[in-house]
């Protein structure tokens, strides 16, 4: 597997994303997170809140503020997890929240 990397959330969850996947985020869906892997990695190691996604309860989405408020999305297999998005958002979107620092 071509591994970008790995991390331990604060949930005990593993969540990973392999240089593929990365390259078809940055690419397709959210070219702004281009040379951002630094910020995602944060975000899910240090995250300021994770909510629980209303739509699927396997996906969580996790918060930090770094300039501005990012959201990453990750999909948790029981302590097994992968991200599905990363991006910039406004707000944070609704959603049980699950943890906060």
């Amino acid at each position: 597997m071509d591994l970008l990397f790995e991390v331990n959330t604060p949930l005990g969850v593993k969540v990973r994303i392999t240089n593929t996947y990365w390259d078809y985020l940055i690419k397709i869906k959210h070219p702004v997170m281009r040379g951002r892997e630094g910020i995602v990695k944060e975000i899910l190691l240090s995250p300021d809140e994770i909510r629980r996604s209303r739509a699927d309860e396997d996906v969580h989405l996790y918060y930090k503020e770094i300039g501005r408020l990012y959201c990453v999305v990750a999909k948790h297999l029981n302590a097994e997890g992968f991200l599905i998005s990363a991006f910039p958002v406004d707000k944070l979107k609704e959603g049980e929240r699950i943890w906060i620092r």
